[in-house]
């Protein structure tokens, strides 16, 4: 059986976290993991310019076959949402044009999948993906992220090759019949 190879990502305007991993069966295994930031300084289509470039470059240089968003949560601030809306657009705009195949999950999803339950803490989503990709030392909190969405994905998640949930609802944080 051959390896799947899973680019997840966590879309920011100012940083998206990138994390590869790959499946060999039931195996999960650490490719690459970071951050692509953008200037404060530079224009919101600047910003965005960049964010799809180096997503672009993560695809070019890891070569993924497949790919897991966060989707967007909506906030407290409309403008933050909204600007976070556009960042996760750039990042769905470069995966697409990458040729990837994108899966999206909430976060409600993915800290189900790692910790166990929709409402962990970040530090706790850091710890679960240091122990089940049995890393030395911690990703920072956006690397963290892309990673454990990766790890969502690859466990099943609602996305491609996906359990099948029809007829299924998530309440608090558990998916039930």
């Amino acid at each position: 059986m051959s390896a799947l190879r899973i680019l997840g990502i966590d879309p920011g305007l100012r940083v998206t976290g990138f994390g590869v991993i790959e499946k060999h069966g039931s195996q999960l295994v650490y490719v690459a993991s970071g951050c692509i930031k953008s200037n404060d300084k530079q224009s919101l289509p600047e910003r965005i310019a960049t964010l799809f470039a180096g997503i672009s470059e993560v695809i070019a240089t890891y070569r993924p076959d497949q790919s897991a968003v966060e989707k967007v949560f909506v906030n407290v601030n409309p403008q933050s949402t909204l600007l976070l809306g556009q960042a996760r657009g750039a990042a769905l705009s470069a995966l697409v044009h990458g040729g990837l195949p994108v899966a999206e999950y909430t976060a409600l999803q993915v800290k189900q999948a790692v910790v166990g339950h929709g409402k962990a803490a970040k530090d706790q989503v850091q710890a679960m993906v240091v122990r089940l990709l049995g890393l030395a030392g911690s990703p920072t909190a956006d690397a963290a992220d892309a990673l454990a969405c990766a790890i969502c994905h690859a466990h099943g998640g609602q996305g491609l090759g996906a359990l099948a949930t029809a007829g299924y609802r998530i309440r608090g944080g558990r998916l039930i019949g």
